[in-house]
C-alpha cells in the first residue's frame, strides 16, 4: 500500500506588502498570466501526482472559495435555462477538469501561519503533509523532495534556496570600470527558507499550536532544528516570491518571455 500524501497551502494572511492587489481580493488570487498565483502552484503540485489539496483561509477566504466553487463553469460553455422552477444549467462543453480534491477551511482572519496548520489538522489524513505559501512558485521538483524527506526519517524538511538580490551587482577591473553588471545577482552559498516544506505525520502536529498566534516559521521550526528533527533540501535553481508590485510585473514578464521555469506541466 502506497503512503498516502496531501498539499496544504498557507493561504490567508493579509498581504500589506502588497496592498496595490490585495485590498479587493486576497495575495493568493493575485494573478499570473491570467491565473491566480495559487493555480500555478497547485499545477506544479499536480504535475507530481499530488492533487489532495487543503487551502488554508483567511483574509477574504471566500474569493478563493467562489473561486473553486465556480471553477467547472468558468472554464465551460454553458446553456442557463432561465424561468424554469429548477432554473437549471446544461454543459455544452465540459471543462478541463483538474484532477483535484480541494478542502477550502477557514482558519482564522489573524491566525498566524502557525495556528492555520494546526486548525487543518482534522482535515488530514496521510502519511506525508507537504506544506508551502501561496504566494510564490519555483521548479522545485517534488517528488524529489518527497523521497529526500523519506529518506532521512526526520519529521520535518524544509527546501532552502539561494535567492536573488533586490539590489544589482558590479564588478569592477582596478581602474574602477565596470567590467560585469547583473541586476539581480543570486546570493551567494546561503540559503533562505523558500517554502516547499514535507512533514511526517502525525508527528509534526506536536510542534505546533492552535492558537492564533503560533508562528510557524518560529517556534515549531526552531523546535524541530533544537531536537534535530529538521533537514534542508537544497534548491539551487529557479525559485520566486511575490511580495510586491514589482514581483508580479516580473513573474507576468518571465510567462511572456514564453519560457517560464516553474511551468512544469504540459
Amino acid at each position: 500500500m502506497s503512503d498516502k500524501v496531501q498539499v496544504a497551502i498557507l493561504a490567508g494572511g493579509l498581504g500589506m506588502r502588497l496592498r496595490e492587489q490585495t485590498e479587493f481580493r486576497p495575495k493568493p488570487m493575485v494573478e499570473v498570466a491570467g491565473k491566480p498565483i495559487l493555480w500555478h502552484i497547485m499545477k506544479s503540485y499536480s504535475h507530481y501526482g499530488f492533487n489532495d489539496f487543503t487551502v488554508c483561509l483567511g483574509y477574504m477566504g471566500e474569493v478563493i472559495k467562489d473561486y473553486f466553487y465556480h471553477y467547472a463553469i468558468r472554464s465551460a460553455d454553458i446553456r442557463v435555462h432561465l424561468g424554469q422552477e429548477d432554473h437549471r444549467v446544461e454543459m455544452l462543453r465540459k471543462a478541463d477538469a483538474e484532477p483535484w480534491t480541494v478542502s477550502l477551511v477557514d482558519t482564522g482572519m489573524r491566525t498566524m501561519t502557525g495556528g492555520r496548520l494546526k486548525r487543518i489538522e482534522p482535515y488530514i489524513d496521510a502519511d506525508y503533509l507537504m506544506v508551502t505559501y501561496g504566494d510564490g512558485v519555483a521548479n522545485v521538483n517534488l517528488q524529489k523532495l518527497l523521497e529526500f524527506h523519506k529518506s532521512h526519517g526526520k519529521v520535518a524538511t524544509v527546501t532552502g534556496v539561494s535567492p536573488p538580490s533586490r539590489f544589482g551587482q558590479l564588478t569592477t577591473d582596478e581602474n574602477h570600470i565596470v567590467t560585469d553588471f547583473s541586476e539581480k545577482p543570486v546570493m551567494g552559498d546561503s540559503l533562505i527558507n523558500g517554502g516547499f516544506f514535507c512533514f511526517s505525520l502525525p508527528k509534526f502536529f506536536d510542534y505546533v499550536s492552535a492558537d492564533e498566534g503560533c508562528v510557524f516559521e518560529r517556534e515549531p521550526l526552531e523546535n524541530l532544528a533544537r531536537d534535530r528533527e529538521l533537514a534542508v533540501y537544497e534548491h539551487r535553481d529557479f525559485w520566486q516570491c511575490m511580495d510586491t508590485l514589482r514581483d508580479v510585473q516580473l513573474l507576468n514578464e518571465i510567462w511572456n518571455s514564453g519560457n517560464p521555469p516553474w511551468k512544469v506541466w504540459d
